[in-house]
């Protein structure tokens, strides 16, 4: 699907990749509805919008709150008048510890916001699609969605979650004109960490490891570059696409020796990881 004169919405719109689609978006000439949670980040992210003119919509919302996520493909449409896709971006990681000691309260977050939400966002905005000419629903998974990182086990086991949503789904609409687009992401250089509400007491290369970088910061792609290699994947309608080269290897490594890549990530975890 072209973007160009399409209403595109992007979830986790504040800040990252998130921010980058947007502008991204914007100048490839498509009108934007950014969601997030907090409204200090997404003003900013409209105010550098704001060159675009009235193309960009700002809407503070908690993704994981499904009542409130059924509220929003009105919003966008009494704005726009239509929504022609959508980018699930928004997710968060867990603290750098492992199962046995995660809290119950932080074991539901993760799955809430990043599978949970997904699910929501995506059920409420499909009925749309479906009157459409044309419309494109890209989810972003993650290298941790089909390699195990130890420390992060429920965030893999949520964005594994959230890459088998995403093919089935794409499965159920071929006779439709709604394509899907599963994303994975590799090492991104953003504030993931920070904006999970998770403290660094470890290197901050663990967080680009658990987010899919082999070999963290020194690997880490720009917001602005990965935001342009997923757009540039949902015009050309793509099925899936590996977001830095960190993860298309991580595939291919894992596909050849799942066992020896699983000792591998475990031994790059154990030098970041505190003791």
């Amino acid at each position: 699907m072209k973007v160009r004169n399409k209403v595109v919405v992007v979830t986790g719109a504040g800040n990252g990749i998130g921010r980058e689609l947007v502008l991204c978006l914007l100048s490839r000439g498509a009108s934007v509805a950014g969601v997030d949670l907090n409204p200090d980040t997404l003003k900013e992210t409209g105010e550098l919008a704001s060159g675009f003119g009235n193309r960009f919509y700002g809407l503070v919302a908690d993704i994981s709150d499904r009542a409130v996520v059924l509220t929003l493909p009105e919003q966008v449409s009494d704005r726009f008048g239509t929504v022609d896709g959508l980018i699930n971006n928004a997710g968060i990681i867990q603290p750098f510890i492992a199962l046995n000691e995660l809290e119950y309260p932080v074991i539901e977050r993760v799955i809430n916001v990043n599978l949970l939400g997904t699910l929501y966002v995506t059920k409420a905005f499909l009925p749309l699609f479906l009157t459409r000419p044309e419309a494109h629903i890209a989810n972003l998974s993650s290298m941790g969605g089909f390699v195990p990182v130890p420390g992060q086990t429920i965030y893999c086991s949520a964005k594994a979650a959230v890459k088998l949503m995403t093919e089935g789904l794409a499965s159920e609409l071929l006779n439709t004109k709604v394509r899907v687009t599963v994303v994975f992401p590799g090492a991104i250089a953003t504030n993931i960490s920070a904006n999970s509400g998770v403290s660094m007491r470890v290197n901050p290369t663990a967080a680009a490891v658990a987010n899919g970088g082999a070999n963290g910061r020194m690997m880490a792609l720009s917001p602005s570059k990965a935001a342009e290699i997923i757009v540039n994947a949902i015009e050309r309608n793509a099925k899936r696409v590996f977001v830095g080269k960190d993860s298309a290897l991580m595939d291919k490594l894992y596909r050849f020796s799942p066992a020896g890549t699983t000792r591998l990530m475990a031994r790059m975890m154990q030098a970041v990881l505190p003791d």
